[in-house]
């Protein structure tokens, strides 16, 4: 294979001093002026291809970062149950999908899916950005609405609690697209504290996902759109030369007011 024949989704090398990316410029969400996103296609250890998004707006700062599945949705849906023991394990890594639910149950909590963009992250990092969310308005509700406020408090203590692992617990990471995973520290051999299981989806979740059976396309009142990133094209036969002049369409949520959206994204020549 030639220098101008590399496949798309290439493995990140050590020895690279700069992976390939792609810069495209887009339009900042927060200050409606043009900021840089930028794209690296890459292949994860152990799971599979990912394309790699972050944004940055040079006007006011803006900055956000986010993971797509770069082949199609998986046949399937996975759910990991992981058993948290000590620190190593909340170092461990977890691409999380747009779609993946992650379920505390010592103490009833839940992220719902499509509520966060899809993420490179580690148990800690999912944790803590829980907490994140949960602080953010925390001087306005202790002054409008002090019990909730209270009650909130209580509940981000037996977060940060979680952090310290004082006593193992489980979170689960269930995923009706299949594109989520967390990092097996035992890799190649069976992960003891990890449980993966596969499941069949509901037809509801097949509509989520915008997958739809034939006779609900026939029938002629079904939208259909396509989940697949490389839409059309034979992901296993295609260079970055044949990307070129494509115009690839994904589902994703708009970074202001997180609703279902598409984005449409052209690779050029341009790389850094």
């Amino acid at each position: 294979m030639t220098a101008h024949e590399k496949p798309l989704f290439r493995d990140l090398d050590p020895d690279e001093a700069e992976p390939e990316v792609t810069e495209v410029e887009s339009l900042c969400m927060n200050c409606q002026c043009n900021g840089i996103t930028r794209i690296l296609l890459t292949k994860i250890p152990y799971y599979k291809e990912v394309v790699l998004m972050s944004f940055e707006c040079m006007e006011c700062g803006y900055k956000n970062n986010e993971i797509q599945p770069g082949g199609t949705i998986e046949e399937q849906g996975v759910r990991a149950t992981l058993r948290v023991q000590n620190i190593e394990d909340m170092n461990r890594k977890v691409v999380k999908s747009d779609h993946c639910c992650v379920k505390i149950p010592h103490i009833d909590f839940e992220i719902p899916s499509q509520t966060q963009k899809g993420e490179v992250t580690t148990v800690e990092g999912v944790i803590s950005r829980a907490i994140t969310g949960l602080e953010q308005d925390q001087p306005v509700r202790r002054k409008d609405h002090p019990e909730a406020a209270i009650l909130i408090d209580d509940f981000v203590k037996k977060l940060e609690d979680l952090k310290l692992v004082s006593e193992p617990f489980t979170i689960i990471f269930e995923d009706i697209s299949g594109n989520s995973f967390v990092e097996n520290p035992y890799a190649p051999k069976a992960d003891p504290y990890c449980k993966k299981e596969l499941f069949h989806r509901t037809a509801e979740q097949d509509h989520l996902l915008g997958i739809f059976s034939r006779e609900e396309v026939s029938d002629g009142t079904t939208e259909v759109a396509e989940p697949n990133l490389l839409q059309g094209m034979g992901k296993d036969n295609v260079t970055y030369e044949d990307l070129q002049g494509e115009v690839l369409t994904f589902k994703t949520n708009c970074s202001n007011c997180n609703t279902p959206c598409d984005t449409n994204m052209k690779v050029t020549s341009k790389r850094i």
